[in-house]
């Protein structure tokens, strides 16, 4: 096991330590909860112990309340300017589920390029344009990560809540069957097509502190880094990429043309 799947097993367990609200059905409301989880996590999931991001980010565009927005802000500028995406590849939880279930056997495709594209449609169109015009947390209405770490696991619990779901939870399940689908198949989709807190962070892979170099002396151009980069970038040309998770894979380039370190 290497050292990036211990880190990720470690912020999961960190990120969702709450066991009693697995079983009560309820979910943590301490103060911990005023502290924004760096990666994917749902703020209702039953085990989790902190907010998530663009779930904060969203109840506050939706309710015009600008202090708190302001600190989820300022929170998202320090993580992605220190480490652009390097949360995604090495700290997010649901990150770290869709590589499991991507393990499942099953014929594996690569998604479209310019299917990468559309996770800024949905940070701004979910997040920011309709929560802003109509008061509701649209992205945490439809978020596949909200229906499996919260939705079911509280239906389970609460006979009470289960007699209130109706379409609209059927249409929830429908979208998180959509994405296990394309989990299996294809490496970590969500990430590349929907997820809005990687568009933030993306957004930062070029200026971080932490950053990617390629050695021109050194590199062949071989092609070994495209081809055990698990998002299909060719490092020795795009190092800093905006859809790089910096799971590091790259760097086992047997020429050592690929550096890390601080920008």
């Amino acid at each position: 096991m290497g050292w990036r799947r211990v880190s990720q097993i470690i912020a999961t367990v960190v990120s969702n330590p709450y066991i009693p609200g697995l079983f009560r059905g309820t979910i943590y409301t301490g103060a911990l909860k005023y502290f924004c989880n760096p990666g994917f996590n749902c703020y209702s999931c039953p085990l989790a112990v902190f907010a998530c991001p663009i779930g904060a980010l969203q109840q506050f565009v939706a309710n015009a309340t600008y202090h708190m927005s302001f600190y989820v802000l300022g929170f998202l500028v320090v993580v992605g300017g220190l480490g652009g995406r390097l949360v995604c590849g090495w700290l997010c939880p649901f990150g770290f589920f869709q590589e499991l279930i991507h393990k499942i056997p099953s014929p594996k495709i690569v998604l479209p390029r310019w299917s990468s594209a559309a996770k800024y449609f949905v940070l701004v169109g979910l997040v920011f344009v309709l929560p802003f015009a109509t008061g509701q947390p649209w992205f945490c209405k439809l978020c596949p990560a909200g229906t499996l770490e919260a939705g079911i696991p509280l239906l389970a619990m609460n006979e009470s809540l289960r007699s209130l779901a109706g379409w609209f939870f059927g249409l929830k399940l429908a979208i998180l069957g959509f994405f296990l689908v394309l989990m299996v198949i294809s490496y970590r989709p969500f990430c590349k097509t929907a997820c809005p807190l990687g568009a933030i962070y993306s957004l930062f892979n070029r200026i971080s502190l932490f950053s990617l170099r390629v050695d021109r002396k050194a590199c062949t151009h071989c092609g070994k880094c495209k081809s055990v980069c698990p998002v299909d970038i060719d490092a020795s040309e795009q190092p800093d990429s905006p859809e790089c998770i910096r799971c590091l894979d790259c760097r086992k380039c047997e020429y050592d043309a690929i550096e890390y370190g601080v920008r």
